[in-house]
């Protein structure tokens, strides 16, 4: 029997007030998906600010990949999902996100990393 595919969901619970524990959870997620991996990349709490043009643009970390690169790679390879709560709190709806975001609550997190062959980090 063939075991299961593996996936990764990446949250980060974090925004530019903990730049690099911000950084470090793009560069995984975008590492992973250039790897080959299924990646899932939750935005929660102030990270949830970007997904939203012009946010990732005004991020800026010494010796660190660009936010707006890293969230492309992930758009272009997996997916970027906005906490439902977490939007609403900052007024976001999907149309203001950049394009290939989501919003979705926690019963669909909870799926993504209950799935057989899920591993979940959380930053």
């Amino acid at each position: 029997m063939d075991s299961p595919a593996r996936s990764l969901v990446v949250k980060v619970t974090s925004g530019v007030e903990a730049p690099e524990r911000l950084s470090q959870a793009f560069t995984v997620a975008a590492t992973a998906v250039a790897s080959g991996v299924e990646v899932s990349l939750w935005l929660t709490g102030e990270a949830s600010w970007m997904a939203v043009p012009g946010r990732a643009e005004a991020f800026e970390l010494p010796h660190a990949a660009s936010i707006v690169d890293l969230r492309e790679a992930v758009l272009a390879g997996g997916r970027l999902t906005v906490c439902t709560q977490c939007a609403a709190r900052r007024d976001l709806t999907e149309d203001r996100l950049v394009e290939g975001a989501v919003i979705r609550g926690a019963a669909a997190f909870v799926e993504e990393v209950m799935a057989p062959g899920a591993q979940a980090l959380v930053y």
